[in-house]
């Protein structure tokens, strides 16, 4: 089947530079490195399995993995092979009240918005550790269900999205008000307050990258979260939104 040649997203860097021409303009060694980097450059019979386990398939609402209450799933595939990766589950009308009752009441009731600036930003740095922690099966599955080279995913985006957290949890504890000059003898003072819960969805090109641009600010600021990820690529998100639970037991 012409797409099982296709290349892996996990081949090695030395089967990639072995496919570099050689040019006489003295070019060759950027070019050789773009294309490591961020290339299918060689074509292989059989694409690499990769040694990730899929552990996290069900909705987390409220702090748990359910099934959809329809019990309805959908197959998240190889985009290398068009083979199913695992059946995710999927949600629908009943599962997003589920999930927005659960933070709203988490908002409501629960400690995220009530503690310390300070607090939720050791939590944001835990889960920033964590993830660099599990690079290579955050990346493995990136790389899996999204089609980009394992390189890119384990050297550039992995790491980014730790900085980016720890970006945001620096923010947490500098968020404040402010005294404002008015006329006559008045007081003047604005407050930043946590808004409540935030709905957030995100496309399938950068899926980390997109769950921490969106996740980590509304965090940082004391907000809870409602996150659809984008059907083609759920299986990252929903293992690093485990790890943030794993930061707060």
């Amino acid at each position: 089947m012409a797409a099982r040649k296709i290349s892996s997203s996990l081949i090695s860097r030395s089967l990639m530079k072995a496919s570099v021409p050689k040019l006489s303009n003295g070019r060759n060694y950027r070019l050789e490195r773009g294309i490591r980097r961020f290339s299918k450059a060689t074509a292989l019979e059989d694409p690499i399995k990769p040694s990730v386990k899929v552990e996290y398939t069900q909705l987390l609402i409220n702090g748990q993995f359910v099934d959809a209450a329809s019990g309805k799933t959908f197959k998240t595939l190889d985009p290398r092979t068009g083979d199913v990766i695992a059946d995710v589950a999927e949600g629908d009308a009943e599962d997003i009240d589920r999930a927005v009752g659960a933070a709203r009441k988490a908002f409501d009731e629960g400690p995220w918005p009530r503690m310390t600036a300070y607090e939720r930003s050791k939590i944001l740095l835990g889960t920033a550790d964590l993830i660099e922690k599990h690079n290579h099966e955050i990346a493995a599955l990136e790389t899996w269900d999204n089609g980009k080279p394992y390189e890119q995913s384990a050297q550039v985006e992995v790491p980014m999205i730790a900085r980016i957290f720890r970006y945001y949890a620096g923010w947490a504890d500098k968020i404040h008000g402010m005294t404002v000059p008015s006329d006559g003898s008045y007081h003047c003072q604005t407050l930043h307050e946590p808004i409540g819960v935030a709905g957030q969805i995100i496309p399938w090109n950068f899926p980390l990258v997109m769950f921490s641009w969106k996740v980590g600010p509304a965090l940082a600021c004391g907000n809870t979260v409602v996150m659809k990820t984008a059907e083609q690529t759920p299986l990252s998100a929903l293992y690093v939104s485990k790890l943030f639970h794993e930061v707060t037991r």
